[in-house]
């Protein structure tokens, strides 16, 4: 579909969704709740590649069914706004100025619905960094563009930084995340903010009356951060260095003081709990937890076999799957010591095959 929209389409579209899901999981039959996204103008990250030719540079992107020759694409409906508006002027000034638009390979965009837009400038070919960054200030001149990176094998130039400040609302409040360029971040913000209020709604439900969340694949702190004030203490722990970084920023701008992030793979958080030291655990008393819930985000492989016997020892799990096979696949072992409670589909990528969609499982009466 290559940027385009179909809004005659959407409904039926996401009815196919929540009947593949529904297949996969019967259990979450008469608990489903389906977010609807806006249908058009709900990404805010997008990756262009860029094509020259002797007149002209241009927007391209490749049908999979024809790779090999590119696809103009003047606009992209879904898109940002605020992206949709900038492509054609943006790429009118690079076309002006030789030291922005020689060997340039790939423009991405970063916006945000707080209102800030990073465009990363991608080269096949070493930068001249002054020249080069006295090129790209003169963009930020000109246009709508708060942060400009250029970046060329084994070079990034930045004229200030490489991230943007989002700002999500759910369940009337609001928090502040750093979203990191190149990193990853939820790309439709609109649905991100439904997750953050499901999620809420559920922890609410089921920490009347207190408790510890354990949380794995924490990433930014997008979900811990929103979570924080619904336990008492929240443990999250997440394998990328620059993600952890970036959740401790955010505690930090948040003002959240009961959330503890630690640099842990998932496996060994599992080994960790099962009495297994760490250097990295040093300051931190598993033992003084009093975990009930645990939060899970896994990648599209879904768990792994020592992470789903983790999470089976608690009293809840809240699991949010990017992958609706494997998530079918996690379930039919963790609802042997659990039942479904409630459900979502988040619609996160619409006119795609992509399902992003959440669980909440509770430990069956013994």
């Amino acid at each position: 579909m290559l940027c385009q929209v179909f809004p005659q389409q959407y409904d039926q579209q996401l009815a196919d969704k929540q009947q593949r899901l529904l297949g996969l999981v019967p259990s979450m039959a008469d608990k489903l709740q389906v977010f609807a996204s806006v249908p058009a103008h709900f990404r805010q990250r997008a990756e262009f590649r860029i094509w020259h030719t002797p007149e002209r540079l241009f927007y391209a992107m490749f049908d999979p069914a024809n790779p090999k020759h590119p696809v103009e694409i003047v606009s992209c409906p879904m898109a940002a706004e605020s992206i949709d508006n900038l492509m054609t002027p943006l790429l009118e000034a690079i076309g002006q100025q030789e030291i922005l638009s020689n060997g340039l390979f790939e423009i991405d965009f970063l916006a945000t619905l707080s209102g800030e837009m990073l465009v990363t400038l991608i080269y096949r070919k070493k930068l001249d960094d002054q020249a080069w960054s006295s090129a790209a200030q003169s963009l930020r001149e000109v246009l709508p563009i708060d942060h400009i990176i250029g970046r060329s094998r084994k070079q990034k130039i930045l004229l200030d930084q490489d991230f943007v400040i989002e700002r999500l609302e759910a369940d009337h409040q609001a928090w502040w995340f750093q979203q990191i360029e190149n990193s990853f971040t939820q790309p439709n913000a609109k649905m991100a903010q439904n997750m953050l209020a499901w999620a809420r709604e559920q922890s609410r439900d089921i920490n009347s009356a207190g408790g510890d969340l354990l949380e794995l694949y924490c990433g930014n702190g997008h979900f811990s951060i929103a979570l924080a004030d619904l336990y008492d203490r929240v443990l999250a722990t997440e394998i990328s260095k620059t993600s952890v970084k970036s959740a401790q920023f955010n505690l930090t701008k948040n003002g959240v003081e009961n959330v503890e992030v630690i640099k842990m793979a998932a496996e060994e958080v599992s080994q960790a709990l099962q009495g297994q030291t760490f250097n990295r655990l040093a300051d931190i008393d598993l033992s003084s937890y009093q975990f009930n819930t645990i939060f899970v985000d896994p990648p599209r492989a879904g768990l792994d076999d020592l992470t789903r016997q983790l999470s089976s020892d608690f009293d809840h799990i809240l699991y949010i799957s990017c992958n609706p096979e494997t998530l079918a696949r996690d379930l039919s072992i963790l609802e042997q010591t659990h039942d479904v409670m409630a459900a979502a589909l988040f619609d996160q990528f619409p006119y795609s095959h992509h399902i992003e969609s959440g669980v909440l499982l509770k430990r069956k009466p013994t």
